[in-house]
């Protein structure tokens, strides 16, 4: 697994995960929403990768939030993608089993698209809110609480 921050991505890790993130978000499932939002750039984002023969197969990112969107999760993840070829393979759990030992103290929110909440829920994530769409895909927020520390 691969861990950057954007300052240490290089030119061929941005092209290679933002190819990835296309081909599955456009052209698989014919999102319609801006994929390339700045949110990749902020120096606290980070990246989050698998990759296999050199390629990343399964990705995910987290943003902080200044002020939270639900509760007190200022920890968002997002853009968690796998490669069709790879997919079934636990790979997006392995993704977030790494987020959770990085950040599980601390509260954290995403928005799953509907037929994924399992995933999620395995994860520690509860459903909160109603069900809504967002580009054309129906989605479910997720927020976690942060672990107990002592």
């Amino acid at each position: 697994m691969i861990v950057k921050r954007w300052d240490d991505l290089t030119t061929r890790e941005l092209y290679a995960v933002l190819k990835l993130r296309t081909d599955v978000f456009y052209v698989e499932q014919k999102v319609d929403d801006s994929e390339l939002d700045w949110r990749d750039a902020e120096p606290s984002t980070l990246h989050l990768w698998i990759e296999e023969d050199g390629a990343p197969v399964a990705y995910l990112r987290v943003l902080q939030d200044a002020e939270p969107e639900y509760r007190d999760a200022r920890r968002v993840i997002g853009r968690v993608v796998v490669h069709p070829e790879h997919r079934g393979r636990g790979l997006a759990q392995e993704l977030l089993a790494a987020v959770v030992e990085r950040f599980g103290d601390e509260s954290m929110l995403l928005h799953a698209q509907s037929y994924i909440v399992p995933l999620y829920l395995r994860a520690g994530f509860e459903a909160v809110g109603d069900e809504f769409v967002e580009a054309g895909i129906p989605h479910q927020s997720m927020w976690r609480p942060g672990a107990a520390i002592g």
